[in-house]
């Protein structure tokens, strides 16, 4: 049996063998399974089957996950418009970021005016706002449409609703589809296609959105709204100078231009397109940045090597994530040599796990628990080998993270 039927039969068994008077407080409708794309939607089904039971294995993540919702609840809408700049075009609906690992020149080189320093990050990016209220607008939407679909608050709808409409939809405050000013460096260029990654947390709106679908706070008109800015933002990454410059990096720029590219399409309904970007992945992402054993070498060649490597690797994770939707296995890829997602996990796992020690430099910590969800996720893949990861890598406070909420719980307590 596949995954969403053993989950689906799972939530049958459990409304008709509890006792008649608490059927109704534990009854799921069966049919409300959303078809979410990163999000796992066997896992959030069962999980909102959990809240309605109140299951003890869920206890500490629901509690976490209220308490955010009630902070982000208190998020206000933010916009492109609140930032001081005005961006060449002089348009302020235009996003615009600075490169945050450029600095100003301490030579007064005026030819040169920022130079770069990989993996430093210049305070001075932070004057340009939208970066981090993309980001800050993302992590609330996702939030509140998550408790949203477990408790049915429409409270968390209304807010979640309000805050994608300001970004994306209310014609004084929206956002153009396009990154033109992403990523720009003070006296050298107004945008570059880096800039892309910016917005990485992309799919996370599209989720949210999808979960929102049928709540009265969205409507038809907000939906076909979303669906019309994806599709010009899917085309603007297609077309344009900066989106072609990003499709063809080599290493996690490409990786998560092909996330936000794959989702994008399935949101639109575009699923040729889809499956064309995830079938050229194997030889375009997995084939060209992971070696036979498993090194990423553009990102082992970072100052911050350990955070890139598993940065590109999660990266990985979710496009084969998203082109399984799209009817392409990228989870089991291998190239003939040996190249494929899990030797790029296999490669990490030791040094996570302590028995190898990391020489590539890493300006900003070793941090073992970024393996933590990727080997989740490896168990349900890969099969009970990775149990011992999961493990040992687990968070002493699960509850910190939604893991459990997003992917298929794992059996390896």
């Amino acid at each position: 049996m596949n995954r969403m039927f053993c989950t689906m039969l799972f939530l049958w068994c459990a409304v008709v063998s509890a006792p008649a008077d608490q059927q109704a407080e534990q009854q799921v409708d069966l049919r409300a399974v959303p078809a979410t794309l990163v999000i796992d939607a066997s896992a959030l089904t069962q999980a909102r089957a959990a809240y309605a039971a109140d299951a003890p294995a869920y206890r500490a993540v629901f509690s976490r996950l209220r308490s955010d919702a009630g902070k982000a609840m208190k998020f206000e809408p933010v916009s492109v418009m609140q930032k001081r700049q005005l961006p060449p075009s002089g348009d302020k609906h235009d996003y615009m970021s600075m490169g945050k690992y450029w600095w100003p020149d301490p030579s007064g080189d005026k030819s040169k005016p920022y130079i770069r320093r990989d993996g430093e990050a210049n305070p001075e990016a932070r004057d340009f706002p939208d970066h981090d209220n993309f980001a800050l607008m993302v992590r609330a939407v996702r939030i509140l449409s998550i408790e949203h679909f477990l408790s049915e608050t429409p409270a968390c709808a209304e807010h979640a609703a309000k805050l994608l409409r300001a970004w994306f939809l209310d014609p004084e405050t929206r956002m153009n589809p396009n990154l033109n000013f992403a990523q720009a460096i003070p006296g050298r260029i107004e945008g570059r296609g880096t800039g892309i990654i910016d917005v990485r947390g992309m799919t996370g709106v599209l989720d949210a959105v999808i979960l929102l679908r049928g709540s009265s706070s969205w409507s038809a008109a907000d939906d076909q709204g979303m669906t019309q800015w994806c599709r010009l933002y899917l085309t603007w990454l297609r077309e344009s100078k900066n989106g072609r410059e990003e499709m063809n990096a080599r290493n996690n720029h490409g990786t998560w231009y092909d996330v936000q590219a794959v989702a994008l399409a399935l949101f639109v309904r575009d699923t040729v397109l889809a499956r064309t970007i995830a079938e050229e992945a194997k030889t375009k992402r997995i084939a060209r940045q992971i070696e036979p054993d498993g090194r990423q070498p553009e990102e082992l060649a970072r100052t911050s090597s350990w955070q890139y490597s598993c940065m590109n690797t999660d990266g990985m994770f979710t496009l084969a994530a998203l082109a399984e939707r799209a009817g392409v296995d990228l989870w089991n890829y291998r190239t003939t040599d040996g190249r494929s997602i899990r030797s790029a996990l296999d490669y990490l796992l030791p040094f996570a796990l302590g028995t190898q020690p990391w020489e590539a430099q890493e300006i900003r910590g070793f941090v073992p628990g970024l393996l933590w969800d990727l080997s989740r996720q490896a168990v349900q893949k890969w099969g009970s080998t990775y149990a011992g990861a999961e493990r040992a890598l687990a968070p002493e406070d699960g509850a910190r993270d939604y893991s459990i909420l997003i992917h298929p719980i794992v059996s390896t307590r």
